[in-house]
């Protein structure tokens, strides 16, 4: 017998509330929407792209470009690939990227001195509360530091980022803390830990199993879709800190179905394949706490001083975030997997900065495969029994008997949220009341992956 795994999510988002409801307004109407429109014969005038395409065209530039590549990054509002280039004897590489569509602009600083500034800083600054990422935008390291970073450790930094040079990095202050985004509560379980499921995979020896964040498989080795609940997976590996924050965590129930898709509350995305970030695209995030956020990717390979340590290699972006949400997915609206909840300073009220372990990096490190046949009856989860039938409610997913009945308002009910009594199964609302009338906590619509 096979168990469709959906692990639960608070849908009394709280202060998250209206992030999520808006970002789910952009999200859902365009998710098959197209953003080509550009003239389809190389030109040298900048071509219109979508993000995942810009983002192909930036790897292809960089490697035909060599050291006189800077950094790109994607103009949302143009829709436009814009790329760094410093100025040397070779111009027509130059002429050569405007022909492939990208909009070339010359800057001062090289790759190779951005990455130089950043190794500079690890030696040298590595204090808890500190972040650095390189931004194409403005050709410069963005170095952050969070509320902690005072008095000596605040002169530390600021002389290192001095010490850089004029032009190279520009030094900001935040209001908050950073943290892993761990809590105790509800969506997957372990130690007394709350984290949120990113997405689901097909490990290397065929299993199923999800992807979540490393700070959470280091943890506790088995986790639970229901608080006290049983196990229902166990930590096949896990990074953090240090290069990464991911863990892969492998299904107990060989047969259990681990669909593809993220969970929106009202319905599902397909998720078809994993993908690389690209600064300035946007982005949304699915977390157990707060629900659904958009924003822009700010940066890559950024490197992020937490308190149990240092991780590199992560996405920045101003998606925010809370405690719980940690491991929950960072996906585009056309389906592709981004990256993996870690931490950041804020809230979904105030903001902040928020950072990301990219999928790609984790799935060739962990050897699992993300869409296709990690779906698990793939041909069927689109729209038929698993999908869209007896597991999810049929034809009626949104208000019918599993997806607005007894497992959305009743047997997981509102009760395990603080919100009152389950439900007698008729809730559609995502706020909850002590009259069973909204999707409790444990609702089952939570992300499947």
């Amino acid at each position: 017998m096979s168990h469709k795994r959906i692990p639960k999510r608070r849908a009394a988002m709280a202060a998250g509330g209206v992030v999520a409801l808006g970002a789910a307004a952009i999200l859902l109407p365009n998710a098959n929407a197209s953003q080509d429109g550009g003239p389809s014969d190389a030109a040298a005038a900048p071509r219109t792209l979508k993000a995942a395409d810009a983002s192909d065209l930036a790897s292809q530039l960089a490697g035909m470009l060599g050291d006189a590549f800077a950094g790109s990054y994607y103009d949302s509002g143009e829709q436009q690939l814009v790329v760094n280039v410093v100025p040397g004897d070779n111009n027509q590489v130059i002429v050569e990227a405007k022909k492939a569509g990208a909009d070339v602009r010359e800057v001062d600083n090289s790759m190779g001195e951005l990455r130089g500034g950043a190794s500079t800083l690890k030696s040298e600054a590595t204090i808890p509360g500190t972040s650095w990422a390189i931004d194409p935008r403005t050709n410069k390291i963005l170095v952050t530091a969070d509320s902690t970073v005072t008095g000596e450790k605040w002169d530390r930094l600021e002389s290192t980022v001095q010490g850089l040079g004029s032009g190279m990095a520009t030094l900001e202050k935040s209001a908050g803390t950073f943290r892993t985004f761990v809590s105790g509560g509800d969506a997957i379980f372990g130690g007394g830990a709350r984290c949120s499921l990113g997405f689901n995979v097909t490990a290397g020896d065929g299993s199923p199993a999800f992807l979540t964040a490393g700070h959470c498989g280091v943890a506790t080795e088995q986790w639970s879709d229901a608080q006290d609940g049983a196990p229902i997976g166990t930590v096949d590996q896990a990074v953090f800190p240090g290069e990464g924050d991911f863990a892969l965590v492998t299904y107990d129930d060989p047969a259990t179905e681990a669909p593809s898709e993220v969970n929106l509350g009202d319905q599902t995305l397909a998720i078809g394949q994993a993908a690389e970030a690209t600064v300035g695209q946007q982005v949304f995030r699915m977390g157990s706490t707060t629900g659904l956020a958009d924003g822009q990717v700010l940066g890559l390979d950024a490197t992020v001083n937490y308190p149990e340590g240092t991780v590199t290699g992560l996405i920045q972006t101003d998606v925010c975030a809370e405690p719980g949400d940690s491991g929950g997915s960072l996906f585009t609206q056309d389906g592709q997997a981004i990256g993996l909840t870690s931490g950041g300073s804020g809230d979904c009220t105030v903001g902040g900065e928020t950072f990301f372990q990219p999928v790609t990096t984790a799935l060739e490190a962990v050897g699992a495969t993300l869409g296709g046949d990690a779906a698990g009856g793939a041909g069927d989860q689109a729209g038929g029994e698993e999908a869209g039938g007896e597991e999810a409610g049929g034809g009626d997913a949104v208000g019918g008997e599993e997806a607005g009945g007894e497992q959305a308002g009743g047997e997981a009910g509102a009760g395990d949220a603080g919100d009152g009594d389950a439900g007698d199964g008729t809730g559609t609302g995502v706020g909850g009341s002590d009259d069973g009338a909204g999707v409790g906590a444990d609702d089952g619509s939570g992300l499947t992956g």
